[in-house]
């Protein structure tokens, strides 16, 4: 039943209980952290959620920390979501929105350009895009009914921004986006700031990007989180190799110089065993580890397992159905761990192939020197340059090229780095 087949009372006890459920969702958002700002707590408790999500169950559309699905593609891969209010409420506190703010949202769906309109105030300006018909006709008809008839949706591929609107102050990219298009950058304001869920090696993470003088952009905060992948120009599907009967799937962000035959063949062979003697707390985020191992290993990938089909050629972290993998030739490593202490578990390699003990050597390696030197630093600062920007002005450890751009990583060290208090280690075997 939606919202259009309830009768008057039906629809009042409706939006009743979606009041006490948002006010509930962002209390919680409050005690954890999550919101800090009055004013991002302030929008969340007005802009009516349930309004742009009818068919939904108030307790699915009021979830903390999942998105309400509102299109899904013939494959079942989702098409469009109103985002978790977790995630939204984050991403609303990295943008630094103020009244006045003129605004461009990136994917549209029409709640957070509703958010988006209440921190900007009637001073501001607030303009949503999508290209996708169905997820603009929605944002028209939603942001109208819950009371935001100013915020202008535009149908277009956002590669290209709206540059009829432009300067933006700040650029919201609500779609997980693998590069930054010039547009984007040319319609910032000077001082303007671009948030985008920016894929780097198959890895995303929400960035804020302010301008960095004349050379580009340069990152100044980080999240991790995920959305759904661009579509029209900016899209980029990646590339997916099945093994063993659909027993393993190695993810890759592109084409990767590989024999993948005889990588089939060498995953019935024996596995090498390296374990690192570097190890780190149970159940503590390693996403940055994972961006590491990324950016220096050329065939870097992601490893999904089939359960219902695993043999135990490959054995992930844990309880997990993923590790993350990479490829050499026709060699095949990945990551995993066992038990170190009471509290810590430790880093491991696994590989198959004629080069498994000098390519598992090398990504144990490489786990030793981020557990040592970078396990609870600031994380990874990232630039963003354009394509063709000449090596010599390109500062970073790291470098990523893509269509448009070339993306720069550093790696500050961590604070204890120095004295050996950033990790716990043992003679390795």
């Amino acid at each position: 039943m939606t919202d259009s087949t309830l009768s008057p009372d039906q629809a009042g006890d409706r939006a009743r209980r979606a009041a006490v459920m948002r006010n509930e969702v962002v209390d919680a958002l409050v005690a954890e952290g999550t919101i800090v700002s009055p004013q991002v707590e302030v929008a969340m408790r007005t802009v009516p959620r349930e309004v742009f999500a009818p068919e939904g169950e108030l307790e699915k559309v009021y979830d903390l920390g999942r998105g309400f699905v509102t299109k899904v593609g013939g494959d079942g891969t989702s098409l469009s979501s109103v985002s978790a209010p977790q995630v939204q409420a984050h991403m609303l506190e990295q943008a630094d929105i103020w009244p006045g703010h003129r605004v461009l949202e990136i994917g549209s769906g029409g709640y957070n350009a509703a958010l988006l309109a209440e921190l900007v105030g009637p001073s501001g300006t607030v303009v949503t895009v999508d290209i996708d018909s169905d997820v603009v006709d929605r944002a028209r008809r939603f942001l109208p009914e819950a009371g935001y008839p100013q915020v202008l949706v535009v149908l277009a591929d956002a590669e290209h921004g709206v540059p009829g609107h432009a300067p933006y102050d700040r650029i919201l990219v609500t779609v997980g986006a693998w590069d930054v298009p010039p547009a984007w950058t040319d319609q910032l304001a000077e001082d303007g700031l671009l948030l985008v869920p920016l894929s780097v090696r198959g890895l995303s993470r929400t960035l804020v990007f302010e301008r960095d003088g004349d050379r580009g952009l340069v990152s100044r905060s980080s999240r991790m989180f995920g959305w759904v992948p661009m579509q029209g120009v900016g899209a980029h599907p990646g590339r997916q190799v099945v093994l063993r009967g659909g027993e393993l799937t190695l993810n890759f962000d592109g084409e990767p110089a590989a024999d993948f035959d005889a990588v089939a063949a060498a995953l019935e062979g024996p596995r090498v065993e390296v374990w690192t003697g570097a190890a780190i707390a149970k159940g503590e985020p390693w996403s940055d580890a994972h961006l590491w191992l990324a950016t220096h290993l050329p065939g870097y990938c992601r490893i999904v397992l089939d359960r219902t089909l695993d043999t135990g050629v490959v054995v992930p972290p844990g309880r997990m159905s993923a590790a993350t993998g990479a490829v050499d030739g026709g060699t095949l490593a990945y990551v995993t761990y066992r038990p170190f202490d009471e509290h810590h578990v430790e880093w491991g390699v696994h590989a198959y192939g004629a080069g498994a003990d000098r390519f598992a050597g090398e990504v144990a390696d490489l786990l030793r020197v981020w557990t040592r030197d970078y396990r609870g630093g600031p994380g990874p600062r990232f630039g963003v340059h354009p394509a063709g920007t000449p090596d010599e002005r390109l500062a970073g450890d790291s470098v990523v090229d893509k269509r448009h751009t070339r993306i720069t990583i550093s790696w500050p060290q961590a604070a204890t780095a120095a004295d050996g208090r950033a990790t716990r280690q043992k003679p390795t075997e």
